[in-house]
C-alpha cells in the first residue's frame, strides 16, 4: 500500500548559551537527534533558537499548549495567556529558557527536565 512519506516533526530549543541547564538541553537534544537517525527512528527538525526571542503569535501558540494551569511556569506571576502576553510584551527576555517546544504534536518542557524531554521525543516515533 502506498504511504505518502511523514514530514520530520519540527522541534525548537528556546536556548540561553550563558545558561549550563540549557547547555544540557541542547546536548540532549542533538545527542537524540542522531541517535534517532542512527536507529531509523522517525527524524525530527531541531531549530535552536539563541538570538531570537519567539514572536508574540508563536508565544500565544506556546501558551495554548501549555494550558492555564502551566502559564506561570513559563513567565512567573502570569495566570493566563492575556497576563503572560502583557508580560511577554513589556520583556521579551521574561520567556524562560530553555524552552522546548514541539510544533507538530503541540507539547512543550520549560527547563531541563529529561524525563520530560525524552518523553517528548520518544512520542514522536507514534
Amino acid at each position: 500500500m502506498f504511504r505518502f512519506p511523514k514530514h520530520k516533526d519540527i522541534i525548537t530549543l528556546y536556548h540561553k548559551a550563558s545558561s549550563p541547564s540549557s547547555m544540557r538541553v541542547a546536548a540532549l537534544l542533538k545527542k537524540q537527534q542522531t541517535a534517532a537517525i542512527e536507529a531509523g527512528k522517525p527524524e525530527f527538525d531541531l531549530q535552536i533558537s539563541e538570538e531570537v526571542a519567539p514572536t508574540p503569535t508563536q508565544v500565544g501558540t506556546i501558551l495554548d499548549y501549555l494550558g492555564n494551569n502551566r502559564i506561570s511556569s513559563l513567565f512567573e506571576g502570569a495566570s493566563n495567556k492575556e497576563d503572560a502576553l502583557k508580560v511577554f510584551s513589556q520583556s521579551p527576555d521574561s520567556f524562560k529558557r530553555p524552552t522546548i517546544v514541539d510544533w507538530n504534536n503541540g507539547k512543550v518542557v520549560i527547563g531541563e527536565n529529561e524525563s520530560e524531554i525524552l518523553k517528548m521525543l520518544n512520542a514522536l516515533a507514534k
